[in-house]
């Protein structure tokens, strides 16, 4: 369709001199796109290229029917290069030889028409162009000078072979020209008995009429049962557009239709299943008898929908494990081409391929874990969009190295705690078997189904501290955690005390060991030792086991003991031992009591032994000079007395033993002198007048409250007795001994012999006298030891 005119001006910048014109070059449509026009074509009358001077030959400027009639009012001819002539008409009438062209305004130049004028005496004309079809004349000419009455003879060579006797004629005719009757031509002409003259030569070239067609489809992909226009292309030489040319269309050798259209609007069929297309192709004929020429045979392209494609994912193992390298294949069976494919997981495309031939396209992915999802692909052409089936894809992470956590109720592992022990890997599909370790020992296993590892308890025991791992395995072989320690913290038992003697008893003076041992726990523990509930001594130990600690005893060291354990989880207490100090006895004092400040054969005297210090039971033993008059023993503690009634042969030393086991330690000796009659009592002799006398007392020691000792006189012979008692203060270092208050009754009895008021008392200073009415007492005759 022409919808405009695209007109190039080739304009000089010089103005055209007077009576010459500037042409404009015209760009005519062909196909509708815009192409330069036509060259004009030159014919010539008479139709040949070579004539004899002095013959004149006729050119004419045939020009293109599209341009526009006022581009033909001035036709230009070249002689060469040169333009010879400029004139309104399209003719024009030469008499020299060269090569002519013709243009005119809006048109190229055209093509070259090579005249020659000859002088010769014989010439071979032919028309300058020769295209299949045409019906062709060969002149062979002789130039006629005068009346020639000769007979002469003319032969028509061609490539130097002689073709045809002409004979007297002057002419060879061609009905068609065909490719074969290409040639160099030239002819001779003889004289009877005389010479002979040859032509010039002549090249006959015969051209197409038109190209072999070609059979073009519009639209180029056909879609069953839509329509599509065939056309037969093919142009027919410009110095013959004259020719009517017929088209005739095929189909698989089938007749679709002919006419003088080069086109023909035609259905196309549907083809089923694995069918090949039918093939198509046409014919051009040309009004000239036995020139006709046929297209190359050629499937039309049919459109035709894709089938739903097929999916296939393929790894290089049974599963799919992170880093295989994953293969996805789609295909339609059937779908005209070219089909392009999408490939997507999800929703999201990962890949667009495009297919101009039949087979199925691959896309590969190196799958990682994020890979895992519901894959699809696509198919589609012109005629629409097909979608797969789903497939889905899970991807195997093989397990990372787990981490192992151990978790208990407080910051250290406790004997019976409960620790928990965790597994997890970061990554790796599941199902994973977790597997626990406890050195190299197994303690348990267990397979988690999802993300979060696994856990294992135990409730701990000593035997539990050391070092922990786990295991992960989701089938591509174990991958084992970095090592955990544990250290199980034991409370320390409750501690055993025992005390060690150097003898059977406990003494004081003796070393003795205290150890304190907890049979279990943790260290370091320290130990404290308790006497009673007064901390005697701590200390720890560091490695375990347990501690002593050395006492020397004292008198005060009896009592209970006990000891604690503690290593940070609660103090333990031993069961409290007790112990008792053994106090040897001391050396004990011997005193003797009688009933008159002289001892008489028939008194009875008091003797009394007892050791100031020392525990019971303690046995006393008395003796005379070295003989043991008896013995007594007093359980818990004190002295004994034994009564001894004298006789003359009681004279002599005294002494007593104290033993509680430790050794016997004897009393300092005491003499008692026995007299040998009791002398008559003056009873008017007052307790004022007599002298005061008193028993000797050895060795008492300082600390010990002494009992008074009362001595009755009665020299008037009455039933009352005056005593005086006096309180020794304290300080009074005769007899004291230490530092504490002693109270010491001393009785003070008159002398024998009448009372005298001037009679003075024998008072011991920073004393006090307190007299008491005392009424007579009798004593026995003798008495038994007693303690």
């Amino acid at each position: 369709m022409l919808l405009w005119v695209s007109v190039l001006v080739l304009a000089s910048p010089v103005p055209p001199p007077p009576g010459k014109h500037q042409f404009i070059l015209c760009f005519a449509p062909v196909s509708g796109q815009f192409a330069p026009a036509p060259k004009p074509v030159i014919s010539l009358h008479p139709p040949w290229t070579i004539v004899f001077k002095g013959e004149a030959v006729t050119l004419t400027c045939h020009v293109s029917p599209f341009l526009a009639v006022e581009n033909k009012k001035w036709y230009q001819w070249y002689l060469g290069r040169e333009i010879i002539r400029e004139i309104p008409g399209n003719t024009l009438q030469v008499r020299d030889s060269g090569e002519y062209r013709c243009q005119t305004q809006g048109s190229p130049l055209s093509d070259g028409v090579s005249l020659t004028f000859s002088s010769a005496k014989l010439i071979l004309q032919a028309p300058p162009s020769v295209f299949e079809g045409d019906s062709v004349t060969l002149m062979c000419r002789a130039k006629v000078e005068k009346v020639d009455t000769a007979r002469k003879t003319r032969t028509l060579y061609k490539d130097d072979n002689v073709l045809m006797d002409l004979g007297e004629n002057s002419s060879f005719h061609i009905e068609h020209a065909r490719l074969k009757d290409n040639g160099e031509y030239h002819c001779t002409e003889s004289v009877t008995y005389c010479c002979s003259v040859s032509s010039n030569t002549i090249k006959i070239q015969v051209q197409e009429l038109f190209p072999r067609p070609v059979l073009r489809a519009n639209p180029s992909l056909a879609t069953p049962g839509n329509p599509v226009i065939l056309t037969c292309e093919t142009q027919l030489s410009p110095q013959k557009s004259d020719v009517q040319l017929w088209f005739h269309f095929f189909r698989d050798g089938q007749s679709l239709g002919s006419g003088s259209k080069s086109f023909l609007k035609i259905s196309i069929p549907s083809v089923m299943g694995s069918e090949d297309p039918p093939y198509y192709w046409c014919e051009a004929w040309a009004s000239i008898p036995g020139v006709y020429k046929q297209s190359q045979k050629f499937q039309i392209p049919v459109q035709i929908p894709v089938s739903r494609p097929v999916l296939t994912l393929s790894t290089p193992g049974a599963r799919a494990v992170e880093g295989d390298l994953l293969t996805l294949s789609c295909g339609a069976k059937t779908g005209s081409y070219p089909i392009v494919y999408q490939f997507l997981r999800e929703e999201v495309v990962l890949g667009k391929m495009k297919a101009t031939f039949g087979g199925t396209v691959t896309f590969h992915i190196s799958l990682t874990a994020e890979h895992s999802g519901t894959y699809s692909c696509t198919a589609g052409n012109s005629l629409g969009v097909q979608r797969s089936q789903p497939v889905s894809l899970s991807v195997t992470v093989p397990v990372s190295r787990p981490v192992l956590t151990l978790s208990t109720p407080e910051a250290r592992a406790v004997e019976g705690h409960r620790v928990t022990l965790h597994c997890q890997a970061r990554r790796g599909s599941p199902r994973i078997l977790y597997q626990f370790y406890h050195g190299d020992v197994p303690l348990g296993s267990s397979s988690a189904t999802s993300a979060g590892g696994a856990s294992f308890s135990v409730t701990l025991t000593a035997e539990h501290s050391g070092t922990y791992s786990c295991t992960a395995d989701n089938g591509f072989g174990p991958q084992r955690s970095d090592t955990k320690s544990l250290f199980v913290t034991v409370p320390a038992s409750c501690p055993v005390l025992t005390l060690r003697t150097p003898g059977i008893r406990a003494v004081v003076g003796d070393m003795v060991e205290l150890r304190c041992e907890a049979q279990s726990g943790s260290p370091p523990i320290l130990y404290r030792f308790y006497h009673k509930k007064v901390t005697l001594w701590s200390s720890s130990s560091p490695s375990g086991g347990g501690v002593s600690f050395n006492l020397s005893l004292t008198a005060e060291h009896s009592g209970n003991y006990a000891c604690e354990a503690d290593n940070g989880l609660g103090a333990q207490r031993s069961e409290s031992l007790t112990l008792s100090v053994t106090v040897p006895a001391s050396r004990p004092v011997l005193t003797l009591r009688t009933p008159g400040a002289q001892a008489f054969p028939g008194d009875v005297v008091e003797l009394r032994c007892e050791a100031q210090s020392g525990s019971p039971p303690i046995l006393y033993r008395f003796y005379h000079e070295d003989v043991t008059l008896g013995s007594s023993s007093a359980p818990s503690g004190g002295g004994v007395s034994f009564n001894l009634s004298l006789t003359t042969e009681h004279s002599g030393n005294y002494s007593c033993e104290a033993n509680n086991g430790l050794g016997a330690q004897r009393s300092e000796a005491v003499p008692l002198s026995i007299s040998g009659g009791r002398p008559t009592s003056d009873p008017s002799r007052s307790p004022s007048d007599s002298d005061p006398q008193e028993p000797t007392y050895y060795n008492v020691p300082g600390w010990m409250e002494l009992q008074p000792v009362y001595s009755n006189v009665n020299p008037k012979g009455g039933d009352v007795v005056y005593s005086e008692v006096r309180m020794i203060q304290e300080g009074n270092r005769h007899a004291v001994a230490s530092n504490s208050a002693l109270r010491l009754l001393r009785t003070y009895l008159p002398s024998y012999g009448p009372a005298t008021s001037q009679q003075r008392l024998c008072r011991p200073q920073g004393s006090s006298v307190i007299y008491s009415q005392v009424k007579v007492a009798s004593l026995p005759a003798s008495a038994a030891p007693r303690s």
